[in-house]
């Protein structure tokens, strides 16, 4: 799974737009995963739109994950779920998936950080650093990792599991570079393409730094 530019779907930051075609143009720009995040939809909802987003994605090749539910995931077949801190265990969430579904963890702080990688291998498969910068996407998180703070996970992971860290919150085409630099192997956004004029655009834009951070 490539982890590089990986969107985060939010219905209410699409300006009114249907979220197929923002995240149909944010693949076209060069997204490369997409985790479909729906706080409130109910069951039902959920899975109709996982459905439709698996059917937009299979042409690109462009994996879809769920966010927190597992049943939803595997209803649908989609390509990985991402857990937070309060959502099912990482063992249970992976003896129901299997070892071919992607797993990701989000960690909100170096406790957190350590816990994990003391788990088994093979349990999780990336991390999810969350917030670097505060974000009103990420509200309920009070406290940020910063610069400074995600070096201190690179450093950190890269003396363990060497798992990829995929950076979230606050992240935008002003800010990606130094993020990429403080040692995250991914930019995951919100709202710096979902609430873009042009996705399509935006995507491209990022993934234009991403590529020039690789060099």
């Amino acid at each position: 799974m490539d982890l590089s530019l990986y969107l985060v779907t939010d219905r209410a930051l699409c300006l009114g737009r249907p979220l197929l075609d923002v995240v149909a143009r944010a693949v076209a720009g060069g997204v490369s995963v997409v985790q479909l995040r729906e706080k409130h939809a109910d069951t039902r909802e959920f899975l109709e739109l996982g459905r439709a987003l698996l059917a937009l994605l299979a042409p690109s090749g462009v994996p879809l994950v769920i966010n927190d539910r597992v049943d939803v995931a595997l209803a649908i077949g989609a390509q990985g779920v991402h857990l937070g801190q309060g959502d099912m265990p990482v063992a249970e969430a992976r003896r129901l998936l299997g070892a071919g579904v992607r797993l990701g963890l989000s960690i909100e702080n170096l406790d957190q950080l350590r816990a994990a990688e003391a788990l088994p291998q093979g349990l999780v498969d990336y991390y999810g650093l969350s917030p670097i910068f505060q974000t009103p996407t990420k509200a309920e998180l009070t406290s940020s990792w910063g610069l400074d703070g995600l070096a201190r996970a690179r450093a950190l992971v890269a003396q363990g599991s060497k798992l990829p860290l995929v950076a979230i919150g606050g992240l935008h085409a002003g800010n990606a570079a130094s993020v990429l630099r403080a040692g995250a192997d991914g930019l995951a956004v919100v709202s710096a393409l979902c609430s873009a004029p042009d996705p399509k655009q935006a995507a491209s834009e990022l993934q234009g730094i991403i590529a020039r951070a690789a060099i």
